[in-house]
């Protein structure tokens, strides 16, 4: 059937999406039992551990309504540990740990104050957990330190600390050493960060601190004990997270290529290798764009890929013969899935969406690699529009994504939201602009002193790239994005005349307000992405938004949860209020109880739908789904 792109019935619709998908994530074992955690938007955004048993039967974990979501950094991560039938977790209410078995209620371990827990580990040998705490007991800062918490007593007692952060804490098999990382303003993690090492005193405090690898213009991500002892670590000191390990004083690479062994340590919790024996690991890594996994054998420093058909591979967990990992692949959703080393199959024990759709409403990422500014080369995944029910009687709309992070990456794995637009007649451009991890360090660092100039040229360079090829609509293109993408998105909007609207996901819109409100972890980012502040105060005037509104010529729809603490409500209200003013058709949908980031179904389907309607009435084509109208301020009704 001919019909105008962008207005295409599908079947992926908003209420299926949010209906059957969850998210999974932190995927371990505990003896024969496999346990990971699901976000389900049904359940407002719950966090649920779920275990599966040897026959084959799960068990949902965590009662209602208790959520296992940490709050450390805000974006959280390592919110639980299970070891010899004991869980212990991070409730999101209240912030305090608790320890359960699968078959009791949970209860309070730590008592109730004004502290934040993850990434915690069990050190049996004192009975005790170590974690990473934030303490928000003052009006400043809130404080980070390294923390021990008796399982008998639940009573805390300080570690370490001195660093503005701290994380990864692991201890050595025979529970004498500790390991850990720091970093400390104004620095991110993936920037400059320090591994250190300290032997336990007597009494269970720490010895004499040893920074052994790290610091300057070094990360270090991942500390690990293999099972002799050696410390492992990844490095980027070569320009690419690598494998390293340390023994008596000696750092030697595993082995050196030209890819990426880690991810940015925006959550805790991540785990990309882990020990089969002394001498082999398992480990997963992304290059070009797209994740392995392989065999590395430390004496001998082979690295030997393992045939897969995923393609986005991550929370890796090795036990014995057994890999458990999360994998997804463009046509085929993120998965929990164990591989068996003995036999080399692979089984997967939990999808994230059971949806069962043709092929023929699916779109195929393409890689894309396109020329942009200084003679330099970006990336990123195209999807084509695609439904067998409908032929295109004009070139497609495009939706440039542009990722948050901003040191983040696009995924090509199955993505029903974004199938949501293909099947609906859009191109789709998810792109990884410079400063994106996963093409090595000096790409990752383009961005530094160039935020909103350098990932804005990349997204318009990506569009135009695709304008110049004929695949789509000159005068339909549009750029939407969260958080450092609704960045991005605001950025073009405002800057450049090549997007005719956009979308901004709890966005920043002034620099500015960003620097001076906004919670510790990200507190000092600014100083690498733009300047110092408030030295270079002009630069922040220079690159916000909403200094420069007079500019912006086209629509703008805004999304924002109003408990956000990563980037307040009023940078949205103050950028809608400004449109409304101006006269530009603008739109505004904020959400109660949400953050940064939806995770209630209800707000997840009203923002996509909600989206989709106000470039169908911009862009004047009909709308092939019924979804609700929302206020469109100074958009004439004969649009």
């Amino acid at each position: 059937m001919f019909s105008p792109h962008g207005s295409w019935k599908s079947t992926i619709s908003s209420d299926l999406i949010v209906a059957q998908t969850i998210v999974i994530s932190s995927v371990t074992s505990d003896g024969e039992d496999i346990y990971w955690l699901e976000a389900r938007p049904q359940e407002k955004g719950r966090n649920v551990l779920v275990r599966l048993q040897p026959d084959g039967t799960t068990q949902d974990i965590t009662p209602s309504p208790f959520n296992v979501r940490t709050r450390v950094h805000e974006y959280g991560g390592g919110a639980y540990l299970i070891t010899g039938g004991i869980i212990y977790f991070s409730n999101y209410e209240d912030q305090r740990l608790y320890q359960q078995t699968p078959h009791s209620q949970p209860i309070p371990l730590t008592p109730k104050d004004t502290r934040r827990y993850a990434d915690f580990i069990l050190d049996a040998k004192r009975n005790r957990l170590i974690a990473v705490a934030e303490d928000h007991a003052t009006q400043t800062e809130p404080e980070n330190s390294l923390v021990t918490i008796d399982l008998t007593t639940g009573s805390v007692q300080t570690l370490a600390k001195g660093h503005d952060f701290y994380s990864s804490p692991r201890l050595s098999a025979d529970g004498s050493t500790l390991a850990w990382l720091t970093w400390d303003h104004p620095y991110m993690p993936w920037d400059s960060s320090q591994l250190s090492l300290a032997p336990f005193n007597p009494d269970g405090s720490l010895g004499e601190i040893t920074p052994i690898a790290g610091g300057g213009s070094e990360s270090i991500c991942e500390p690990r004990w293999s099972p002799d002892g050696k410390l492992y670590f990844s490095s980027d000191r070569n320009d690419w997270w690598n494998l390293y390990s340390y023994s008596q004083g000696n750092i030697t690479p595993l082995y050196e290529y030209a890819a990426e062994f880690a991810y940015p340590h925006w959550v805790f919790g991540l785990s990309n290798y882990g020990f089969v024996s002394e001498s082999l690991l398992i480990c997963s890594y992304t290059q070009n764009g797209r994740w392995y996994l392989a065999r590395l054998d430390t004496e001998t420093k082979q690295l030997q890929e393992i045939d897969t058909n995923y393609t986005d591979i991550g929370s890796l967990s090795v036990r014995d013969n057994q890999v458990l990992f999360i994998g997804g692949s463009p046509l085929h959703p993120t998965s929990v899935v164990r591989l068996d080393l003995s036999t080399q199959t692979f089984t997967e024990l939990k999808k994230s969406s059971d949806v069962e759709i043709d092929k023929g409403y699916l779109s195929i990422p393409e890689a894309l690699s396109f020329p942009t500014e200084n003679g330099l080369t970006a990336h990123a995944w195209y999807y084509p529009p695609q439904n067998k029910d409908y032929t295109g009687s004009d070139l497609p709309p495009l939706l440039v994504k542009s990722h948050g992070g901003p040191t983040s990456s696009a995924s090509s794995s199955f993505n029903l939201r974004i199938q949501y637009w293909t099947s609906r007649g859009f191109a789709y451009l998810d792109v990884n602009y410079g400063g994106s991890t996963g093409y090595g360090r000096a790409y990752r660092q383009r961005l530094q002193k160039n935020w909103g100039i350098v990932d804005v040229q990349d997204c318009i360079n990506g569009a135009k790239y695709l304008v110049k090829a004929g695949k789509v609509a000159p005068e339909h293109l549009a750029i939407s994005g969260g958080s450092a993408g609704g960045y991005t998105t605001l950025a073009a909007l405002t800057f450049y005349d090549t997007f005719k609207a956009g979308a901004s996901y709890y966005g920043i819109s002034d620099l500015e307000a960003l620097a001076q409100d906004t919670h510790k972890f990200e507190s000092r980012y600014l100083d690498g992405l733009i300047g110092l502040y408030p030295q270079e105060q002009e630069l922040y005037y220079q690159r916000s938004p909403i200094n420069f509104t007079d500019s912006l010529s086209c629509p703008v729809i805004f999304f924002q949860g109003l408990e956000d603490a990563v980037v307040p409500p009023n940078q949205a209200q103050r950028m809608v209020d400004v449109l409304q003013k101006k006269g530009l058709p603008v739109a505004y949908l904020a959400f109660e109880g949400e953050q940064h980031g939806f995770r209630k179904a209800e707000n997840i389907k009203r923002a996509l739908d909600g989206e989709l309607y106000f470039y169908s009435r911009i862009f004047g084509f009909p709308r092939g789904s019924d979804s609700e109208p929302l206020e469109i301020f100074n958009l004439s009704t004969e649009r």
